[in-house]
């Protein structure tokens, strides 16, 4: 296993790397519509700030200077081109960054801190990275394989999709790991509940099923009965534990007890450029602070400040256009480079989005997301959302309850757009019973009756 920062890749692994349908990492960049594109998943999502600001100098020296943080807490930089990703991995290499290689095996944004959870995950999940590595060539896996290995806690992962899942379980002074397929928390698999000693020769059995089917093969391909049957006797009578209540929001003010204030912070429309980035972690770091957690929504955690120097803090990241409460309508609105970033966009996202919450405010209540699509890929947002917009050569299209590439329900053009907005906004007002939540009364409505307020009137 490499655990170390990342060498830099020679010019022609990056050639012959532009590619999509892998995960974009320094060694083997996406091509995207405004460049290449380059993923980095640092150990643990732990930074110092001196790090964070040195990938936001990079992104400004040889990128576009745009960063990302992804649904799942991952950082990218974007607008590369192969001249310059060698760059790119060598100012990584100097800033001391760790980015592990190979299979994607992901931890809570605060594992190990969290007061909540029944055991840090992360020395199982450093475990399981060392035997996988050292299968070698032996297991051929999916770029895209994920592995949530979860401790549960206030800020769990219960809501990211994996192909597999091990879950911490509280038993008396015991520990047991509930392992699941091919989901989120709430719709995987169940296949058999592990003590610690046994998960890491059970997860390999499972890859090395993965791999048999092929390069390609994900947890949701995998026969369950099959997979039970590599788990060792009687693991299957152990009981699941209650179902997750739902995980905090990242974004707000913390009291973690022992472990003190920890601050939550957004990236409006999961980007920033780095210019302002910089600015902002210049001064967190001036009161106090000492490190970054990247965390699920993209957004991150910011360690190490006293609660006074926090909330000092917390006004310099709304300044900078961070999101910085749960109550943000900026949380529920998922938007992708757009045409300002992205060569391939027919919308310009992010203006987009200000006109979202500016006409159609009361949709924002938490109890949905709305997708802006610059085309459609649907890259910010592959599932499905109540409600998805998409750009097009001739203008908007709506999708209701479903994703970018499913087909528009109802159409506007560039000028009809804010109209089309307030008549949906409207609806909304007009309908929504007391106590209702958005979501649930554009449900009822159904899908003809929002469509034709969008696109009729």
């Amino acid at each position: 296993m490499t655990l170390c920062a990342v060498p830099t890749p020679p010019m022609t692994d990056v050639a012959a790397s532009m590619r999509r349908g892998a995960c974009p990492s320094l060694a083997a960049p996406m091509q995207t519509g405004d460049g290449l594109l380059v993923r980095l998943r640092p150990l643990d999502g732990s930074l110092a700030l001196s790090q964070f600001s040195a990938v936001a100098e990079a992104a400004s020296r040889f990128g576009n200077g745009l960063l990302e943080i992804t649904a799942r807490g991952n950082l990218q930089v974007r607008g590369l081109i192969a001249s310059t990703v060698p760059a790119l991995a060598e100012a990584i290499g100097e800033a001391a960054i760790v980015v592990p290689d190979g299979v994607a095996i992901e931890t809570p944004p605060l594992a190990g801190i969290d007061p909540e959870e029944v055991v840090d995950p992360r020395i199982l999940a450093a475990t399981l990275r060392e035997v996988i590595a050292a299968q070698g060539a032996a297991l051929k896996l999916a770029p895209k394989l994920a592995i949530i290995v979860d401790g549960g806690g206030r800020f769990h992962l219960g809501d990211t999709i994996a192909d597999l899942r091990l879950q911490a379980v509280g038993r008396s002074d015991d520990v047991w790991w509930k392992l699941s397929l091919a989901g989120t928390a709430a719709t995987v698999k169940p296949v058999c509940a592990l003590r610690t000693e046994a998960v890491v020769p059970v997860v390999i059995r499972i890859l090395e099923a993965l791999a048999a089917i092929g390069p390609a093969a994900r947890g949701r391909d995998l026969d369950i009965d099959a997979v039970r049957a590599l788990c060792p006797p009687g693991a299957g009578q152990v009981p699941f534990a209650p179902a997750l209540a739902p995980a905090s929001s990242v974004v707000g003010m913390h009291d973690l007890g022992s472990a003190g204030t920890i601050l939550g912070l957004g990236l409006a429309y999961a980007q920033i450029d780095a210019t302002s980035l910089i600015a902002f972690l210049q001064q967190a770091s001036e009161l106090g602070g000492r490190g970054i957690r990247l965390a699920p929504s993209h957004g991150f955690f910011l360690l190490g400040l006293e609660r006074a120097a926090a909330a000092i803090v917390q006004r310099l990241a709304l300044s900078q256009g961070l999101r910085i409460a749960p109550d943000d309508p900026r949380n529920h609105i998922a938007t992708c480079a757009g045409s300002t970033g992205c060569a391939s966009a027919w919308m310009d996202t992010k203006a987009m989005a200000r006109l979202w919450v500016e006409t159609v405010p009361d949709l924002f209540d938490g109890s949905l997301t709305v997708h802006l699509s610059g085309c459609l890929k649907g890259c910010a947002r592959p599932k499905a959302s109540a409600l998805t917009l998409v750009g097009a050569p001739s203008g908007y299209g709506l999708v209701v309850n479903g994703a970018a590439k499913d087909g528009a329900n109802a159409y506007t053009d560039e000028n009809g757009m804010k109209s089309a907005l307030e008549r949906l906004a409207g609806l909304v007002r007009e309908n929504k019973d007391a106590g209702e939540s958005a979501r649930s009364c554009l449900t009822r409505l159904g899908a003809a009756r929002v469509s034709a307020a969008f696109e009729q009137g």
